[in-house]
């Protein structure tokens, strides 16, 4: 059975959707973009409303639902952004529900290919900073920092890669094997040799969860380690990132919420409960400051930290936080 929010019948594909971002099945910033945006165009199509409002509450109660799943992420909220504030332009251009929702399908149907487009720019982009004979380093899991790696090795260059295992969710063991079906060779680490086995590499790559109006980047617990290291043996660190995971909040002040994950996560059920005065912490992302940033790979070109926030006004133009839910209004009974 449809989960029932607020009233409203959720799909089910879209429940499973948001369980699998909630639970990491689904990872990546990327790719939980794009899947959220798939969330909601399935319930777009199998909303049951009969009138234009209703059917623009379905897609609220379901974008409320996404939204919650992954706070750090800010690709989710940018892409459900996307997809609803498009939606809302079109309800006067639309000759009724049927139309509206075939638009709907057609936004979704963009946001995934700007995504999938952009990766592959910054690929293109970012190889040319890849040398021949470089050793990389790289940390957890990223398309995008994977997408720079596999153009540069298909435009013929040779280089090999460090991948620190990045616990506790052991993302690099997958970055490994994205390498390995690629073809590149790659050395899989433990993440306490990051700061032994930096000092004997040329430059990092790495991916982002989100970036701030300072040019700071959010991304997985240890990344913020990485870049210490990195600079302290005088590396080039570069974020591979498309416009999309720039949060457009922090314009107006607010702060990139970190998450902390299920202690599970770190140690067993039994373990813990054999503890009397040991408690976990498991936070999942950490802020890497501006100034240990050499560059920002994205789909508009390099830029340093500093010009974050030109990509954020030429994105989201002046952003107050009035903004942050445009499908809030919708959930507080409008589509009655």
């Amino acid at each position: 059975m449809a989960r029932r929010m607020a009233m409203v019948l959720i799909p089910q594909e879209t429940q499973k959707i948001a369980e699998d971002i909630r639970s990491m099945r689904t990872r990546g910033a990327g790719r939980i973009a794009r899947a959220a945006a798939k969330g909601l165009v399935i319930a777009t199509s199998e909303s049951k409303a009969k009138r234009v409002p209703s059917l623009l509450r379905d897609v609220a109660v379901a974008a409320q639902l996404l939204y919650e799943t992954r706070p750090s992420a800010v690709s989710l909220p940018n892409a459900l952004r996307y997809y609803y504030t498009r939606l809302l332009t079109q309800v006067n251009r639309t000759k009724g529900i049927r139309e509206l929702k075939e638009v709907g399908l057609k936004i979704g149907q963009g946001f995934i290919e700007m995504s999938n487009n952009a990766v592959k720019t910054i690929g293109q982009i970012g190889s040319r900073l890849i040398q021949n004979g470089d050793i990389i380093f790289t940390y957890c899991n990223s398309a995008t920092a994977f997408g720079v790696l596999e153009t540069a090795y298909k435009m013929g260059k040779e280089f090999t890669v460090y991948v620190p295992e990045t616990r506790p969710r052991y993302q690099g063991h997958i970055t490994a094997t994205w390498l390995d079906k690629a073809g590149i060779s790659c050395s899989l680490i433990t993440d306490n040799s990051i700061r032994f086995l930096i000092a004997r590499s040329d430059k990092v790559f790495v991916g982002a969860d989100a970036i701030t109006a300072n040019g700071a980047v959010v991304n997985k617990i240890g990344t913020s380690l990485v870049a210490l290291a990195a600079d302290e043996a005088r590396l080039d660190f570069f974020v591979a990132a498309e416009s999309y995971k720039f949060s457009p909040a922090t314009m107006a002040g607010e702060l990139v919420e970190i998450e902390e994950r299920d202690v599970t996560e770190v140690v067993s059920k039994e373990k813990l409960a054999s503890w009397k005065n040991v408690s976990v912490r498991n936070p999942a992302f950490d802020v890497t400051p501006p100034e240990y940033i050499d560059a920002i790979i994205t789909e508009q070109g390099v830029i340093p930290p500093q010009g974050a926030i030109a990509i954020l006004f030429r994105e989201f133009g002046w952003y107050s936080t009035e903004q942050a839910l445009p499908w809030e209004s919708y959930l507080k009974g409008k589509g009655e």
